[in-house]
């Protein structure tokens, strides 16, 4: 599998604070795909902002990974041709590593990173 997967794009988000059910929240949600290289660090990448390591960051949630071949999906469903990787908020969207043949468990090289799989996907 490792031969047929790559990182597609690699994404990072800065503070954002929104209005959410009547208040104001910080986020790190919105990703926008960087140039060059990143550090992955046992909590996550350097210089993206997590809000909630509850949810994303940490040495089980570093990085969200997310698949591009979904982006057409959503493109269409949704009437967004503008999604660009980053708008799931992922730091990695990649090629080929779909979730039918990646398991828990599973150990992939990103750069010079070892990773692995950690938590399945969930809605």
């Amino acid at each position: 599998m490792i031969d047929r997967s790559r990182v597609f794009s690699v994404n990072l988000a800065t503070e954002r604070v929104v209005r959410f059910g009547g208040r104001e929240v910080r986020t790190g949600i919105y990703k926008e795909p960087v140039a060059g290289r990143v550090g992955l660090r046992m909590l996550g990448l350097e210089g993206d902002f997590q809000a909630d390591p509850s949810v994303h960051g940490g040495p089980e949630k570093a990085a969200y990974v997310y698949p591009s071949e979904h982006y057409s999906y959503f493109r269409e469903l949704l009437g967004r041709p503008d999604l660009s990787p980053g708008f799931f908020g992922e730091n990695l969207t990649t090629e080929g590593l779909l979730e039918d043949e990646v398991r828990v468990g599973d150990v992939f090289r990103v750069g010079t990173a070892v990773v692995q799989v950690t938590t399945p996907r969930t809605s």
